[in-house]
């Protein structure tokens, strides 16, 4: 079964920005498990919407490589733990899937 979360931040959306660089340039845009990954700014910062195939690659993804990678450029990165919403998609169509940057 499919696994959904919506990850939401507080602060500067160039954070995200630079985040998804580094980590487009360390994995190529391949996360084993990855189904979809979207990003949105909102008020006061931003969020993460993004289904995988199961929980425990979202979370080894999460420990392994985003985390680290995180940590790695953390400068003006938001100081906050992000607020993490599960959820159980529903409907899901993928179609022709490629990395759009």
């Amino acid at each position: 079964m499919t696994f959904g979360v919506i990850t939401t931040i507080v602060g500067e959306i160039d954070a995200y920005d630079r985040l998804h660089r580094a980590l487009l340039q360390r994995t190529g845009g391949v996360l084993d498990g990855m189904l979809l990954h979207l990003a949105r700014q909102t008020g006061d910062g931003f969020q993460i919407v993004e289904i995988w195939e199961t929980k425990e690659q979202f979370e080894r993804c999460n420990r392994e490589i985003v985390w680290p990678l995180a940590a790695e450029i953390a400068a003006g990165l938001p100081p906050d733990a992000p607020v993490i919403e599960e959820f159980d998609p529903r409907g899901l169509i993928l179609s022709g899937v490629r990395i759009a940057q």
